[in-house]
């Protein structure tokens, strides 16, 4: 594995505004052709598993004190292996970075967590290892983890994560308003549907300032507008060839950018869209399920939820998210399976279930006991039924370095400046074009 210090490729490759700034006086992986060679597998048979891991997390979801007690639970069934977590950033992006620095020759963890959006570039740096020795020589039963979730990470024949704090969006929705609307009480079936019950909703007298809220653009924007670019027949890539352009994506992003400026029904959040809908300024927003606890928590009115609304051609359909646990190659091989060994226990059927119930994230295993998650709150039944029709990530979002923000600034061109739509899709289709041709073709 080639880690040789090249500050301007690794700016490149990571494609993070700020990371200049950041990373001024270190270096970081090479994106050169060499990069890209096969993974070395190890033999873990005989290998002890060491008796202390640290574990970086960003706590999605608010999920500190759950992992924290997971842990202790861990210790006392497993006394001979100590975990330690830290808060290695706020988000996925400040952990991330941290990662991507601790490549050049700072200290590494022995489990990260690594989002949609970031673990793909780590298998082309080659600097997480392939999960598949560990997962057999722990034992873990890759059966019972719901398969729409776990496939996400598996490339080129191999699983390069597990899944942990994982999420679809949702449709979420004040059901105060819906009535004040006079409208039935579920979600909108079609998008179509929805831009005619947005005008009614506006005029409704409830106070909101949008009825619908959209996420917030830098906000993972480009994850739930991958729902408006499939319902239409579009999306941001077909397989490695980047489509953002095509009529079917310039109508879906055509509509909301409509809702905005001619129908003046729908905003744009300037933060988190849900916590507009929490405090009551919004009748109705897209947003994680990862949110669904904050946003209970929260609200004074009774909350709805459903499945993310079609569109003309397919649906509904939905994508995957959230994050996975990776394991660090440039760790000793006793670190990496006491890694396993924690990710075993972390991600087991019980601490599933968990998880979920602390945050709203999805449980992850087929076999989890889900009956107490489903008596506290029954939107949950709705994420959980949603997984039938997800759908695997456009590569040209998710596998693309950098290109989750270079969408997010092309949709806040076109929803916040009124930029045309065909015009700024396609300059980001060329964008994209770039990023493929110089950061992931030679490594892949």
């Amino acid at each position: 594995m080639n880690l040789s210090v090249d500050r301007r490729g690794f700016l490149k490759f990571a494609g993070i505004a700020g990371a200049a700034a950041a990373l001024a006086a270190c270096g970081g992986p090479s994106t050169s052709d060499d990069a890209g060679g096969a993974a070395a597998e190890i033999d873990y048979s005989g290998v002890q598993p060491a008796s202390e891991i640290t574990w970086w997390s960003n706590n999605p979801g608010g999920s500190e004190a759950v992992s924290r007690q997971i842990i202790e639970a861990f210790h006392q069934e497993n006394p001979d292996i100590r975990v330690n977590l830290v808060t290695a950033g706020s988000n996925y992006e400040e952990i991330a970075q941290r990662f991507q620095t601790a490549q050049a020759g700072g200290t590494l963890p022995d489990l990260v967590v690594l989002s949609d959006v970031w673990w793909f570039r780590y298998y082309m740096q080659r600097s997480i290892v392939p999960m598949d020795p560990l997962i057999s020589a722990v034992g873990i039963d890759t059966a019972d983890y719901r398969q729409q979730l776990i496939e996400d990470y598996r490339y080129d024949g191999q699983l390069w994560a597990l899944p942990w704090a994982r999420s679809t969006p949702l449709f979420y929705y004040n059901k105060a308003h819906w009535a004040a609307a006079g409208l039935p009480d579920r979600a909108p079936e079609t998008w179509a549907e929805f831009g005619e019950w947005g005008p009614r909703l506006q005029a409704a007298g409830t106070g909101v300032q949008k009825a619908f809220q959209l996420p917030a653009l830098a906000d993972y924007a480009g994850w739930t507008f991958q729902n408006n670019l499939w319902g239409e027949g579009g999306a941001f890539s077909e397989d490695w060839t980047v489509t953002c352009d095509s009529p079917e994506a310039v109508r879906a992003i055509g509509f909301l950018a409509d809702a905005v400026y001619t129908g003046g029904w729908a905003g744009v959040a300037g933060t988190e869209s849900t916590t507009d809908l929490a405090a009551g300024a919004a009748s109705a927003t897209v947003g994680s399920t990862g949110s669904l606890v904050t946003i209970l928590n929260a609200a004074d009115f009774e909350l709805g939820a459903g499945f993310l609304p079609a569109g003309p051609v397919d649906g509904p359909v939905c994508p995957t998210g959230g994050a996975g646990l990776g394991i660090p190659a440039g760790i000793e091989p006793e670190r990496q399976l006491a890694a396993a060994t924690f990710v075993k226990f972390l991600t087991s059927p019980e601490n599933a279930v968990l998880l979920s119930q602390a945050t709203g994230y999805l449980p992850i295993r087929n076999s989890s006991d889900v009956s107490s998650l489903l008596a506290e709150s029954p939107l949950r039944q709705v994420a959980i039924d949603q997984l039938e029709v997800t759908r695997t990530q456009d590569r040209a979002r998710a596998f693309f370095p950098g290109a989750d923000q270079e969408i997010a600034r092309t949709c806040a061109n076109i929803l916040n400046q009124r930029a045309d739509v065909q015009t700024e899709l396609t300059a980001l289709k060329g964008t994209l074009e770039g990023i493929y041709a110089a950061d992931v073709e030679p490594n892949i």
